[in-house]
């Protein structure tokens, strides 16, 4: 029997490192508020692009409801293309969980077993007063594989984009990642790498990575001299 739901839990991601700046702060207080046993609220959606920490804030929030319980994510983005009939059904491999956590909504498959079986597991979830959290690259009234009366149900509950495409917030995300590892990242670094990858953020991350593996394979200290050429020049230019 195929298990394709299980997400790879990252077990670093927490409120506690997790970047605040002016695009994901909404979603960042949302977070939190439903991670509190006596806030009112039961259901949170968080959109925006790849590399924006929804993922990060729906383990982070996860983590703190489940208290040691077991956790898992439903993530969208492993359904098989096909319908699979001999699955085992998403209702059946989670509904007893201390939370519902989905990931990636937006890559549900155009499929009706698998749209009525996230309703299903949902509204177990919704009804038994247990805290849902759902991610997603659109709004939710721009999830073309979702029936109807799931979108109205998450219009319902707390709603927030994430956004971390302007310079500053990558700027606190690289000083973040670089503080992580110990890792002194000079201003004039964090400057050329903004200048010379893409504006997505999951490539500037690459870069990063790129840069602190040279750094460490060549016992030099990163400078703007080492970011400029070498394997991760390379990369950085790849990117642009």
């Amino acid at each position: 029997m195929q298990l394709v739901f299980d997400f790879p839990l990252t077990p670093r991601y927490s409120f506690d490192n997790f970047v605040v700046c002016d695009g994901n702060r909404t979603a960042f207080e949302f977070a939190r508020r439903l991670a509190d046993p006596s806030a009112g609220e039961s259901v949170l959606y968080l959109y925006g692009p790849p590399g924006s920490g929804k993922s990060h804030l729906l383990v982070a929030a996860g983590k703190r409801l489940a208290g040691g319980e077991e956790l898992r994510v439903v993530s969208c983005g492993d359904f098989s293309g096909d319908d699979a009939s001999g699955d085992e059904s998403l209702v059946d491999r989670f509904h007893d969980l201390p939370v519902l956590l989905i990931d990636d909504m937006d890559l549900l498959p155009d499929q009706r077993r698998r749209r009525e079986e996230l309703w299903h597991l949902f509204n177990e979830f919704y009804q038994s007063g247990r805290r849902i959290v759902v991610t997603g690259a659109v709004p939710p009234r721009e999830l073309t594989s979702v029936d109807d009366h799931l979108t109205s149900r998450l219009l319902w509950g707390l709603v927030a984009r994430m956004d971390v495409s302007d310079d500053d917030s990558r700027r606190l995300i690289l000083k973040k990642l670089a503080d992580d590892r110990q890792i002194m990242l000079p201003d004039d670094v964090i400057a050329y790498l903004l200048a010379h990858t893409r504006r997505d953020l999951q490539s500037l991350i690459d870069a990063f990575a790129s840069l602190a593996r040279q750094s460490l394979a060549s016992g030099r200290k990163i400078s703007l001299r080492l970011t400029r050429g070498g394997v991760a020049g390379a990369v950085v230019a790849d990117s642009r």
